[in-house]
Order: structure tokens, then C-alpha cells, then sequence
């Protein structure tokens, strides 16, 4: 039976470590690191999630901002609230949630936001500087997946490390992250994606596998290398339950460790957006 990686405990563990950096910094008469988020609309997965990362901001001792917007809000509205975000010399980081009402265009809102205070890591400046191996914030998810393999000690050094997925926001970064020259890096790296001609073939080669292809049950216990780590990235809702990218029931006869859905990866996302703003403070 696989090791369950579980988020929850390695959540826990980074949030106790950011929790004494910040008593440190108010014991130094620093203010305390400030978050916001920009929530436009009802979506209730936003909802939830964006309510989670307040929570996250109260645990750890953060202070947070929820600006709430109308799912009617035109552009405009919004880009001037991101605007009064990267003047405002009390906010270290902010992000705005996705996905947006279809009438707004993201790409133009992610642009507009200060690469200083973009800790979803998503602005070009910042991937840029990603992926020639400089200091920036790093995108969350694939941050949180790094964070939960150093919780747990393992190391991709020298695996053959397969992701399974090229979005931008998780597939493409966890690649150049896990191929570069770093602590949590140095493996032999392949990106693969729903039309590669040889990907069960790929994916039985992996030591280390990422599925983050967005598709339930997608990743079957037979594309599974004998002790491979497996992160699930994936979350999907089948009948009613949530279910990952990867059949977790086969694959945990199968994997020598796995991320469990829910309760594993999304939750490290979370701790990589709190790291991020940490860094944010640190260096305003």
C-alpha cells in the first residue's frame, strides 16, 4: 500500500513555520503581511476557496482583504480596483480569482497587475524569471507540490519525473521547477499531455508523476511505475464526490506514495500563495 503525502499535515507544518516568522516580524515592530483577493461574481468554487484563503490569512496571522465584486462588473470597474491594489503600500500581494465572469478578459487583468505583488505568479515578468532560475514568486500549485515533497523528504534529484498536463498555470511551470538546477530540482524532466502518442508508455517510466490534466480517474493503476510518487492534481466532481486525475483506489496497490483527492494538493496550494506573500513582506 502507497504512503498517503497528505496535504493537511503538510500544510500544518508550513503554516507553523510561517506563523513564527510573522510573531518575529511583529515582535520587531513590523506589520504583519497583507493579503487580498478580488472575487467577482457567485461561483461557488471561487467562493469556497477564496473563503479558505482567509482563513489561511487568519490562522498563520496574515491580514486579508476581500473585495467582492458584482458578477456585472465591467472591465473597467475591475481593472481600477487592481489599480487602487498596486498603489496601496499596505498590501504586499494580491490576486485576483479565476476563473472570471466569460465577459471579462483575464489576460488583460493578469497584465495590469505590479509584478511586485502578483503572488499567483502568473504575470510574464514574473514566469520569466521562473524559468531563467531568478528570484520571483513562483506559480502556487506547483510552489505547494514542492512544498509538500520537501515535507515529506523526498527529492527529485535525479528522477525521471513525468507531468502530465502543459497548462500554464500548473503542467509547464512544474516542469522548468522540478528540471531546474535547485533543492527541490535536477530531475530528468518530461511533459506530456493528452496527445502524446506514447503516454502510458511515459508514464510506467516515471519516478516521480504529476497528473494534472484535468480529467477524473485519467491515470490508471497500469500507468503507474512499481513505487513511483504520484501528485494528483486534478479535482473533479463524478456523482457527487471528488475525485482526482488519478483512479486512486488501483493506484494505491500500486505507487509507492500518493497524493489523496481531496485533502492533498489543493491545500498546498494554498501554503504556496501564504509563502509567496511572506516573501512579498519580506522584501517591500
Amino acid at each position: 500500500m502507497a504512503q498517503i503525502l497528505s496535504g493537511r499535515e503538510a500544510a500544518q507544518a508550513w503554516k507553523s513555520h510561517i506563523r513564527k516568522e510573522v510573531a518575529g516580524r511583529l515582535a520587531q515592530g513590523k506589520r504583519a503581511p497583507h493579503l487580498a483577493a478580488i472575487l467577482v461574481g457567485e461561483d461557488p468554487a471561487s467562493q469556497a476557496y477564496v473563503k479558505g484563503k482567509v482563513r489561511d490569512c487568519e490562522e498563520v496571522g496574515f491580514a486579508s482583504t476581500l473585495i467582492t465584486l458584482s458578477e456585472g462588473t465591467s472591465q473597467a470597474e475591475l481593472l481600477e480596483h487592481v489599480a487602487r491594489l498596486n498603489r496601496n503600500p499596505e498590501v504586499d500581494g494580491f490576486i485576483v480569482q479565476l476563473p472570471l465572469p466569460i465577459h471579462l478578459n483575464p489576460d488583460e487583468v493578469l497584465l495590469a497587475i505590479d509584478p511586485q505583488k502578483d503572488v499567483d505568479g502568473f504575470h510574464p515578468e514574473n514566469v520569466g524569471r521562473m524559468a531563467l532560475g531568478l528570484p520571483t514568486y513562483l506559480p502556487a500549485t506547483p510552489y505547494g507540490m514542492l512544498l509538500l515533497l520537501e515535507h515529506y523528504g523526498i527529492s527529485p534529484a535525479g528522477k525521471h519525473a513525468v507531468v502530465v498536463g502543459r497548462s500554464n498555470i500548473v503542467g509547464s511551470p512544474m516542469s522548468i521547477l522540478l528540471s531546474r538546477n535547485s533543492k527541490m530540482g535536477n530531475a530528468t524532466v518530461t511533459l506530456a499531455h493528452s496527445k502524446t502518442s506514447n503516454l502510458k508508455e511515459l508514464c510506467q517510466s516515471a519516478d516521480l508523476l504529476v497528473a494534472a490534466i484535468g480529467r477524473p480517474k485519467y491515470v490508471t493503476a497500469d500507468m503507474i511505475r512499481p513505487g513511483a510518487v504520484v501528485l494528483d492534481v486534478g479535482i473533479n466532481r463524478v456523482d457527487g464526490r471528488l475525485v482526482g486525475d488519478v483512479d486512486f483506489d488501483s493506484a494505491m496497490d500500486v505507487a509507492g506514495a500518493i497524493t489523496p483527492v481531496p485533502g492533498g494538493v489543493g491545500l498546498m496550494t494554498r501554503v504556496g500563495l501564504l509563502m509567496n506573500t511572506l516573501h512579498a513582506a519580506r522584501h517591500r
